[in-house]
């Protein structure tokens, strides 16, 4: 559905289901030069049991115009303004990599609003190596590249992934060409120049959850582990094997982590 924020129309996937505000409301946040497909299982479970989905397209991404925005920051005041436009009182966030920053963000903003929060291969600073950060800037095609193989642990191309019937590196590198030109370089910036982590983790007063993988290349298990440790009394769900691409390659260990941390 179209729900207008500040007069300009935004794309959000509602998981097969007329949106009711009067449920309990939970918010999907895709990763950079992402939308809202990344969510496609998660989604459409918690649609179909209970509660109120709301998966945006971030402006410059998906369905919704852009351009894309610059900070971390404006973002999350968008996805507040999201929900205001969408008559919900409080909500759940959940987010992935960028979007588990804007989570983040947005959650402070929220205050008593924000009922649950997950944080899915996150971690602070979520710093972008030169070479990604210069080719997203100069040469996307390259990026892209850098991206699905770094995104990916080894075992996605097999037959047996967890994700049945889907090609996980060849859907995500469709998924990257499909963002307009400059949407890869604004959200990598915009994660690479996020300052305020640990001061917005001090703040936050809602549950939190942390899913992790053993084989994520792009936030490590090291820094997220740390970064857990800011957050009072966070749990941290660790999986093995997958890599920073997880709701592709683990969808149903990042669903049963969801169900639980939300009482689905």
């Amino acid at each position: 559905m179209d729900i207008a924020i500040a007069g300009v129309p935004a794309w959000v996937y509602t998981g097969g289901r007329p949106f009711d505000a009067a449920l309990p409301c939970l918010v999907f946040i895709h990763g950079g030069a992402n939308d809202h497909s990344v969510w496609a299982l998660q989604s459409r479970y918690f649609a179909h049991h209970g509660f109120g989905v709301l998966a945006p397209d971030l402006p410059g991404h998906g369905r919704t115009p852009g351009p894309a925005l610059t900070t971390i920051e404006q973002a999350a005041e968008w996805i507040a303004a999201l929900l205001d436009a969408a008559g919900v009182r409080a909500a759940a966030l959940a987010g992935h990599s960028m979007g588990s920053l804007i989570a983040l963000e947005a959650a402070v903003r929220l205050g008593t609003r924000a009922t649950g929060l997950a944080l899915i291969g996150s971690s602070f600073p979520m710093s972008v190596s030169p070479e990604l950060l210069g080719a997203a800037r100069d040469d996307e095609p390259r990026a892209r590249r850098m991206i699905n193989a770094w995104a990916h642990a080894g075992y996605a191309q097999y037959p047996g992934n967890p994700g049945p019937g889907s090609w996980v590196r060849g859907a995500n590198l469709r998924l990257l060409e499909r963002q307009p030109a400059g949407t890869l370089y604004a959200d990598f910036n915009a994660c690479n120049a996020y300052a305020a982590g640990l001061h917005s983790a001090a703040a936050v007063r809602c549950p939190t959850l942390f899913v992790l993988s053993s084989g994520d290349a792009m936030t490590p298990l090291r820094g997220a582990r740390a970064f857990a440790q800011a957050f009072a009394g966070a749990r941290v769900v660790e999986i093995s094997g997958s890599g920073h691409a997880l709701m592709a390659e683990a969808p149903d260990d990042v669903l049963d982590a969801l169900r639980k941390h939300l009482g689905a």
